[in-house]
């Protein structure tokens, strides 16, 4: 199963177990089965700290469990955790045998306080380069808290599973048998999903810290190029933000980040979270901003309070804020989220092999996205509300050559229909006005974004899209306060331009400070 060159990488990471692991698979005659057995009998042979039986009982078979010897098992693996979920396995190896998990202190403590019965369950992809965050939090909780366990399931190993739950997005949770969250959730917004508030310690810990130089609102690529400019001038930095990584995360092929042929999102995210730590800059993950409240004099801080209450001061603020989907906004949309209406087809593609689909929107993503899709359903039919594609050339190109797609322009997609799964949609051709029905299992929206900056109305300068006004140093309409990336009025959303307009907004800080005297 596993390659020299990652047998030897594992071998590194098992000397760090800190205490005997026993590994109990439960098998059948499937060809996963098998691959299961050898997997797990490698994974025995580079530890001597890990042994494995293949007598289990469990009711879903191939599976197996993760447990420190001796004891009792709160985590499985249902299905073959290769692709994405490798490193999963590998992190719940390290955490169930004692290794201490790398999460801020007060996470951790929200975790161990948990008490109740909490059985979740988890379909995954193992295309999904988002399912490894939900699984990996969900495993972490199950090594710190004996009331807590967790099983991942593979959805390809379980289709009679998926189908009679409806799961036709991943990852979806579900918690003592109902449904709980889908798609991409850290570890912070899952103990809020659940009632776990910040500790007071917590929140009075954040209020007391000293004001910073340059405090960054936003972990994607321009709020990460931002930190290091920053940190790299000697300035005191914080950032604050819900993810590490931003939108990127959720990006799975980069192709054009310049010196890079080819890159994954989940790669990306990872080396700028390194990069910003190598510089020493004050990280608060999974943390929510609420309210600006800038400066009312240039000696004044500007005030930053945290939807948990906690306040923090800076001479200067970034905003890096980045965007979101854009959704259709009409009637189906949002009563069939997570039901049929997607918007990551590499997440939830595999959950439609076989399947009719829909992509609404004729940009790079649209195409890309149905490219992606037409090698899993049986047919694709891309939608564009322009009387044309938008995408790159060498995109439509190999759009062409797919015998099982159908393209569509100058269509207003009017309504999705269905009630407990996606059934179809309808569309109105905007040339001759009549109406049309499509019969389909899946509708993946593609049509751009919006910025994530509601929070800010009436504090700086947007425009009609929500985009915050920033001039040619990134200086938004509120003295002191700089703001960069896909949530700015800056034009074409684009990684590498993210990450130059952080570095100039940096620069743009420094600068005011210097000329303040700050």
């Amino acid at each position: 199963m596993l390659d020299a060159n990652t047998q030897a990488q594992v071998k590194a990471y098992l000397q760090k177990l800190a205490s005997p692991l026993e590994l109990v698979a439960t098998l059948d005659e499937s060809r996963t089965s098998a691959q299961m057995r050898e997997l797990l009998e490698e994974l025995a042979a580079l530890s001597e700290k890990v042994s494995v039986r293949f007598d289990g009982a469990d009711p879903r078979a191939p599976s197996f469990s993760v447990a420190r010897a001796g004891e009792a098992a709160r985590i499985r693996f249902a299905g073959l955790p290769m692709g994405h979920e490798f490193s999963s396995l590998i992190l719940a190896l390290l955490q169930v045998s004692g290794y201490p998990p790398k999460i801020e202190p007060a996470l951790l403590e929200r975790v161990a306080s948990l008490v109740g019965d909490y059985r979740f369950e988890t379909y995954v992809s193992l295309e999904c380069h988002n399912c490894p965050e939900v699984v990996q939090a969900l495993n972490l909780m199950a090594a710190v808290n004996p009331h807590v366990r967790h099983t991942m399931i593979e959805g390809g190993a379980y289709r009679a599973e998926v189908e009679e739950k409806n799961v036709l997005a991943v990852p979806t949770v579900f918690l003592n048998g109902e449904r709980f969250a889908q798609g991409r959730m850290s570890l912070a917004e899952i103990l809020a999903k659940l009632g776990a508030a910040d500790t007071t310690a917590h929140v009075h810990a954040l209020s007391l810290r000293p004001p910073y130089d340059v405090l960054i609102v936003g972990g994607g690529p321009a709020g990460a190029a931002a930190a290091i400019y920053a940190a790299r001038k000697g300035l005191r930095v914080g950032l604050v933000a819900e993810r590490l990584g931003g939108q990127v995360l959720d990006t799975l092929g980069i192709e054009n980040f310049i010196s890079v042929e080819y890159t994954e999102g989940p790669k990306l995210a990872a080396a700028l979270e390194n990069h910003v730590q190598h510089y020493g800059v004050d990280i608060m993950r999974g943390e929510r901003v609420a309210e600006l409240l800038p400066a009312e004099t240039p000696a004044a801080l500007n005030r930053l309070v945290l939807a948990n209450g906690a306040q923090l001061s800076a001479h200067t603020v970034i905003l890096a804020t980045g965007a979101r989907w854009r959704e259709l906004g009409v009637p189906g949309e949002a009563e069939l989220k997570g039901k049929g209406v997607c918007f990551c087809p590499h997440c939830d593609g595999p959950l439609f092999r076989g399947k009719r689909v829909a992509v609404i929107g004729g940009g790079n993503s649209g195409v890309e996205a149905a490219i992606d899709l037409a090698g899993l359903a049986s047919h694709v039919t891309l939608l564009e509300f322009d009387d044309k594609l938008r995408a790159d050339a060498v995109l439509q190109e190999r759009l062409k050559g797919l015998a099982n797609v159908t393209v569509i322009v100058s269509a207003q997609t009017t309504e999705i229909l269905g009630e407990e799964k996606v059934t179809g949609l309808r569309y109105k051709d905007r040339r001759t006005g009549d109406l049309h029905e499509i019969a389909l299992d899946g509708v993946f929206v593609q049509i751009g974004l919006v910025p994530n900056t509601a929070w800010l109305e009436g504090v700086v300068a947007r425009n009609r899209y929500g985009e915050i006004e920033v001039d040619e140093r990134c200086a938004t309409s509120q003295p002191g306060i700089f703001a960069a990336g896909d949530c700015t009025t800056v034009p074409y959303k684009q990684i590498v331009i993210s990450m130059g307009e952080g570095a100039k907004a940096a620069l743009s800080a420094f600068d005011y400070l210097i000329r303040r005297g700050g």
